[in-house]
């Protein structure tokens, strides 16, 4: 094969889009993945991945989703794929909530259109949904959905139209990097480039040796009882009780036969080994899905569909990690809220590669933050 200037380990969401935006600005790329093309096994997929602009985990992620859907929208049009849909989204809770408080100061920040609705008016306004009386929204009519498998494959599809040489199925066993450049060793072979980026999603902290906490999360689909006819023009929403404890849900994507989708937001409980993930969703989390979701939307549960396992990588504080070091850039710990993010991240993970720093405001994901970041970066086994 031809050399490569920059190695991207890990083809998922992130890599995807880093081996695309290295790719269209001429970089010779070699992407490794240790699965196949836009697989189940990680983090991308499920079917959808909420995307919005009133962030309530910090208002400093405000400009970064803004570029982002610009960055959507041009993956659209030079794919043709249907990638990203406007729904509306609703962040309820307590006014105190995190969730509610946290979205407001993002749009009060950024300027960000938005509305402030009380109980009543949620009821009124979106009927599928049963808010206490001590229950508040912030609307806005920017958020909506990103379609992940359809995603990865998007920038795949592109990564490699610009010349970008994809290997699917050939594991990482090393990797290290020196002042000459860096080198990874397959089953298949030993590669060699100018600069590596590594974007291992779950399996970081055996990458990395980062103190992430890798959680199992289920997806879970449920007819509606009396039908999806009112989850068809309905906005994402997040939701947290007095508890704390968050939902999450979508409208109906893809017809009756596709439910509707709601989950949990971090309620994974202990640490999973990404190789050995749990896959099958048991009567008891079913249960308990149901009796929340039927709680807050009077026509869920409905009848159960399906459900599927996918996995977060969480770190202490809840934020990315996305830096560069010598020759080795990195990319994980995405913490349950990173997908809506991916091209913006690819475009950053090509500036840091290409020139070792970037415009982009990503000083709030300093791998510096984090112990034992002094060992970033090494070689270590995938």
């Amino acid at each position: 094969m031809a050399p490569a200037d920059v190695i991207v380990l890990g083809l998922g969401g992130m890599g995807s889009a880093a081996a695309h935006h290295l790719a269209a600005r001429g970089v010779r790329v070699l992407g490794l993945e240790r699965f196949g093309p836009a697989h189940a096994r990680g983090s991308s997929h499920g079917g959808s991945r909420i995307i919005r602009q009133s962030y309530s985990e910090d208002p400093a992620y405000v400009p970064l989703v803004t570029r982002a859907y610009e960055l959507w929208g041009d993956l659209e049009a030079e794919t043709g794929a249907d990638l990203l849909t406007l729904t509306g989204g609703i962040y309820l809770g307590r006014p105190d909530s995190p969730t509610v408080a946290g979205a407001l100061a993002a749009a009060t920040e950024w300027d960000l259109p938005h509305e402030y609705l009380d109980a009543g008016a949620i009821r009124s306004r979106f009927p599928t949904l049963n808010p206490g009386p001590d229950t508040v929204g912030v609307y806005e009519q920017r958020a909506g959905f990103v379609r992940p498998e359809a995603s990865v494959a998007a920038q795949l599809s592109v990564a490699a139209r610009l010349g970008a040489d994809l290997h699917f199925e050939e594991p990482v066993l090393s990797w290290s990097a020196n002042a000459g450049g860096v080198e990874v060793t397959t089953a298949r072979g030993a590669y060699r480039a100018d600069h590596l980026v590594v974007a291992p999603g779950a399996w970081a902290t055996r990458v990395l040796g980062l103190p992430f906490l890798v959680e199992r999360q289920v997806q879970y689909w449920f007819a509606p009882a009396g039908g999806t006819a009112p989850y068809v023009d309905h906005p994402v929403y997040l939701w947290e009780d007095p508890s704390g404890s968050s939902i999450y849900g979508f409208p109906s994507m893809d017809g009756p036969d596709g439910g509707v989708k709601v989950a949990f937001f971090r309620r994974g409980g202990a640490g999973t080994d990404p190789d050995a993930l749990d896959r099958e969703v048991r009567p008891e989390e079913i249960a308990a899905m149901a009796a929340r979701a039927g709680r807050d939307l009077p026509t869920l549960p409905g009848t159960f569909l399906r459900g599927a396992a996918c996995m977060y990588t969480t770190t202490p504080d809840g934020n990315f990690v996305v830096g560069t070091r010598d020759r080795v850039t990195i990319a994980c710990g995405f913490s349950g809220h990173g997908f809506k993010f991916v091209p913006v991240v690819g475009e950053i993970l090509a500036d840091l590669a290409i020139d070792g720093t970037t415009r982009h405001p990503i000083a709030l994901f300093d791998p510096g933050r984090l112990p034992g970041s002094n060992q970033f970066p090494m070689g270590s086994p995938s």
